[in-house]
């Protein structure tokens, strides 16, 4: 396994936590999957549309990361040679 490949290997890996950290911690819209990790507290702690559009922003970001890693990695893989 080449450097470039290992290295982008490692940033999806992290990239992938983030974005599901991220997705998880989003304000409940009814029922999701945020409302089994303690969806009522978030209406005590969540409120501000000013947070709820920086996590917007930043999943953004972080997805757009995860896609161009596993484009990265595509063509990658597919220049290096086979053993």
């Amino acid at each position: 396994m080449t450097t470039p490949i290992l290295v982008l290997s490692i940033v999806l890996i992290i990239a992938s936590a983030l974005l599901t950290l991220a997705i998880l911690v989003h304000k409940s819209r009814g029922g999701g999957m945020s409302d089994l990790f303690g969806g009522g507290m978030s209406t005590a702690f969540g409120g501000s549309s000013i947070a709820e559009r920086n996590l917007d922003r930043i999943t953004v970001i972080v997805s757009l990361v995860w896609v161009a890693c596993i484009v990265a990695l595509l063509l990658l893989w597919r220049v290096t040679p086979s053993l």
